[in-house]
């Protein structure tokens, strides 16, 4: 029940059924209204009818006679329409036609002695029915505002030709009400019928519109956060407005967040700056000292021998040039060029970019790929940082061993680059300032790879981590996820 979409058919459902339900209350109402008076009053003649013909039959034993006894007729008419309201009755002969008649309820000014003229070919001609069939007959005519219903009983006489008839009107409100009672259930109906279309219209409006706002938010790359358009329904677009100032303060917080995040690398890349100093002078200074013994022993050395100074000299000037550019590499902002990188083919090409370290090492490097085939990010600034990582591992690695390269899906959601050696592991007293600018272990190394590993990482929003094995070392490099 925590769908809207369910709560509205739900309810446009349940207004249906209760107004269908209602109509058919006031329709049962109406009709057992109507039809419980003509009833009564049907029950009512038919009784009257069959009490005069019974009482008749005891008075005049001998139904031999030719002709009736009007005076007990009309007693006889008086003595049982007094005991039924509203009923009036009389008697037909075929050769007399009608005979006697009496309506001792008649609540007029005086005592009504006329049969209706209106009525008088339908009595008769019930009567004629009842005396040739010798059964009861009763009819009902219903008008526009009341309803007739006539009874007719045959009495003996020798000719079977002699029929008491009642007559009797059902009550003139009730029958006044059926236009007021049509015209109440129409108007109910109308009412009933506008309100489900226009629930009905509400309800495909709001579900359009929130279809259309689900369209748009599923559009979204990324994290962008996309602006809504308004609906025109007032609850709606109090969340439209409110999500738009949402997608405002959310702008706003990723910028401050970005430019905090570049102030942060730049606040870092200052404080490496300054540890590197000591770092730097004890680099350069031992080059430099090295030259100056070189190309002093080259002066005062035959010229045979000079070249093998110049070559040290060269060594040296080669080690102070990747030196240097590893330093700008690390002191510059890394400026990304983010693109679709095809993981499983860039996977190679790092293992190749090492092929030739490993075999000089005797050193296998083993690919694992697992999850989407393609991902996005900077592919030159993370070749650089996934092959200094590799690089480090194969100089740990003992020979004969193997290094793993894999890239999988991480279970927080990113993309994890893991590379796995068997070496001797990390010391414990270097781990605390492993990505620091010249912190390393070997007497040849600058210290500077895992730091500048680390840079690439920080700049795609990601992170370098280290992860001791027994035995061995392994590095995790994790970015957010982007497969397009």
């Amino acid at each position: 029940m925590r769908s809207l979409r369910f709560q509205l058919i739900c309810l446009w459902l349940l207004l249906f059924g209760v107004s269908a339900g209602l109509a058919a209350v006031m329709v049962t109402l109406y009709r057992s209204s109507a039809g419980e008076q003509v009833a009564a009053g049907r029950t009512a003649a038919e009784q009257s009818c069959r009490a005069i013909a019974a009482r008749y039959a005891r008075s005049v034993p001998d139904a031999t006679q030719a002709q009736p006894q009007l005076d007990l007729l009309q007693v006889l008419l008086q003595l049982v329409l007094i005991e039924a309201p509203y009923v009036e009755g009389g008697i037909w002969q075929a050769s007399g036609g009608l005979l006697a008649y009496a309506y001792p309820t008649y609540e007029g000014s005086g005592v009504k002695r006329d049969i209706p003229q209106a009525e008088q070919p339908f009595i008769v001609e019930l009567a004629q029915q009842a005396a040739r069939t010798q059964q009861a007959q009763t009819d009902v005519v219903r008008g526009s505002r009341e309803a007739l219903i006539v009874s007719s009983c045959p009495l003996a006489a020798p000719g079977k030709d002699l029929a008491a008839w009642t007559m009797t009107r059902t009550h003139a409100g009730a029958l006044a009400a059926q236009n007021s009672l049509r015209t109440g259930l129409a108007v109910l109906m109308g009412v009933v019928l506008a309100s489900g279309l226009w629930l009905g219209l509400i309800l495909l409006r709001g579900l359009r519109h929130v279809q259309h706002l689900e369209t748009r938010l599923a559009e979204a790359a990324d994290d962008a956060v996309p602006v809504l358009d308004r609906t025109g329904v007032r609850e709606l677009d109090r969340i439209v407005d409110a999500f738009n100032r949402y997608r405002l303060r959310f702008e706003e917080a990723s910028a401050q967040l970005r430019e905090a995040g570049q102030q942060r690398s730049r606040d870092q890349r200052l404080t490496a700056l300054g540890r590197m100093s000591g770092g730097i002078a004890h680099e350069i200074r031992n080059p430099i000292a090295t030259m100056r013994l070189k190309a002093e022993n080259a002066l005062a050395a035959s010229p045979e021998q000079q070249a093998t100074a110049l070559r040290a000299i060269v060594g040296q000037i080669d080690r102070l040039e990747g030196l240097v550019q590893s330093l700008l590499a690390l002191v510059q902002p890394v400026t990304l060029a983010p693109q679709l990188v095809d993981l499983r083919q860039w996977l190679a090409e790092r293992r190749q970019a090492v092929a030739g370290r490993a075999a000089a090492k005797d050193v296998d490097i083993h690919l694992q790929h697992s999850g989407a085939s393609q991902a996005r990010f900077d592919p030159v600034h993370m070749a650089r940082a996934i092959d200094n990582l590799l690089d480090n591992a194969v100089r740990h690695a003992p020979p004969g061993s193997s290094v793993v390269l894999a890239a999988a899906a991480a279970e927080t959601g990113s993309l994890l680059f893991r590379v796995d050696d068997t070496g001797t592991g990390v010391p414990e007293a270097l781990q605390a300032r492993l990505f620091e600018p010249f912190a390393t272990g070997r007497a040849d190394g600058t210290g500077l790879g895992l730091a500048l590993a680390r840079e690439v990482a920080l700049a795609h929003g990601g992170e370098l981590r280290h992860v001791a094995l027994k035995p061995g070392t392994r590095f995790e490099l994790e970015l957010p996820w982007r497969t397009s």
